[in-house]
């Protein structure tokens, strides 16, 4: 059965898109820790992240790099952390998230509850900062 960021992939399951190239695709976390949280996620589905193809691996994390540049430029903060965690989604993803402490990319606290609306300008402003 396709994971949930498949369908996401495939179109069938909306997201607050920020980027996308031929190998992933980077969306805004609708539960997210702080305003700024984006996953980023391979098109191949691949469960665990050290069981992507070297070639794989690589395009994520260089695509990720590209991400976290651009939430810097449009999210205030210190830094981009990044933290995979891998169990929650059986597909392989990075978390991106703007840090000014290191409890904001605490996976214990409590998401966030963040409105459709700012979701939406949230992932415009990373957008324009996307090169």
């Amino acid at each position: 059965m396709a994971s949930i960021f498949t369908k996401i992939i495939n179109g069938e399951i909306p997201c607050y898109k920020i980027a996308e190239n031929e190998h992933c695709l980077a969306f805004l976390d609708i539960m997210p820790r702080v305003e700024g949280h984006t996953l980023v996620v391979p098109k191949k589905e691949v469960d665990q992240l050290f069981d992507l193809s070297d070639e794989d691996y690589n395009e994520l994390m260089k695509f990720s790099k590209r991400v976290a540049t651009a939430i810097k430029l449009a999210v205030p903060c210190k830094r981009v952390g990044v933290a995979v965690i891998g169990l929650e989604v059986p597909h392989a993803h990075v978390h991106l998230v703007p840090l000014e402490t290191p409890n904001d990319i605490n996976f214990q606290k409590p998401h966030l509850n963040v409105d459709a609306e700012r979701l939406k300008t949230i992932a415009e402003q990373i957008q324009k900062r996307f090169v």
